[in-house]
């Protein structure tokens, strides 16, 4: 099965010393992985350098066997605009109103687009992550749930191709979290590769095919998700997965 992003041994360091130690792991095309481990374990750095948000101090990370450190603007800008993140803290600019943190991945990927298509577009998302409040307001003027809401709206604005979800359904009510669950299996069915952190287990068997476990930096465990429900010591990585 064709891989879409690889990581090559791959390592990061921050000041509290080294967050991901030689990590080697590749995801498939049009498959979901679940990335799990123990709070601090590294697991949100891996799925942040996957997405190129951060760079490797030693180490790849391919997309299509291209190092995304390599990438020309008109590369890298592709690469952004078939992919997608959802931050674990939602990350909306706290300086501009939703509608323009909503406007702006519009006007950078379809600059082809005017008001009135970007209007339809916004409208278009936020309705279907289930978020109906005033756009012309910022994101303190809201719940973090709210936040989540809009965040995900953010990334399905230019239909992506790759998604990455860190702690997605985190400070969700149960309706609201059902409702992001359900457009996630709708892109699983569209052929969207999916990325995700998450420390619940229900999320986990319902949408992986694949599970990655990080501990203390370090992948134990990739394989598929049959494999590792059926076997009771790799199930063992799993409870720690989700329970630390």
């Amino acid at each position: 099965m064709a891989v879409i992003i690889e990581l090559k041994n791959v390592s990061f360091s921050a000041q509290d010393g080294i967050i991901v130690d030689d990590v080697s792991v590749d995801f498939k095309v049009s498959k979901t992985t679940a990335i799990i481990g123990p709070s601090g374990g590294g697991k949100s750095t891996v799925l942040k350098l996957t997405a190129g948000l951060l760079v490797p101090d030693q180490g790849e990370v391919l997309y299509y066997d291209k190092n995304i450190a390599y990438m020309n603007r008109a590369e890298n800008l592709e690469f952004r605009r078939e992919g997608a993140f959802v931050f674990q803290d939602s990350a909306l600019w706290a300086n501009q109103n939703l509608d323009q943190i909503l406007e702006l991945p519009l006007k950078i990927h379809y600059p082809e687009m005017d008001a009135k298509q970007r209007a339809q577009r916004i409208k278009s998302v936020t309705e279907l992550v289930g978020y109906r409040k005033n756009l012309n307001i910022r994101p303190s003027a809201l719940s973090m749930g709210e936040q989540k809401l809009v965040a995900f709206a953010r990334a399905m604005l230019c239909n992506p191709s790759i998604l990455f979800l860190d702690e997605w359904t985190e400070s969700l009510d149960e309706t609201s979290a059902d409702r992001l669950i359900d457009i996630v299996r709708q892109k699983q069915k569209e052929g969207t590769t999916i990325i995700f952190v998450s420390h619940d287990l229900r999320i986990i068997k319902d949408l992986a095919d694949y599970i990655v476990v990080i501990i203390d930096g370090k992948l134990s465990v990739s394989a598929p998700k049959e494999q590792i429900m059926s076997d009771m010591h790799l199930k063992d990585f799993l409870k720690i997965g989700i329970m630390s």
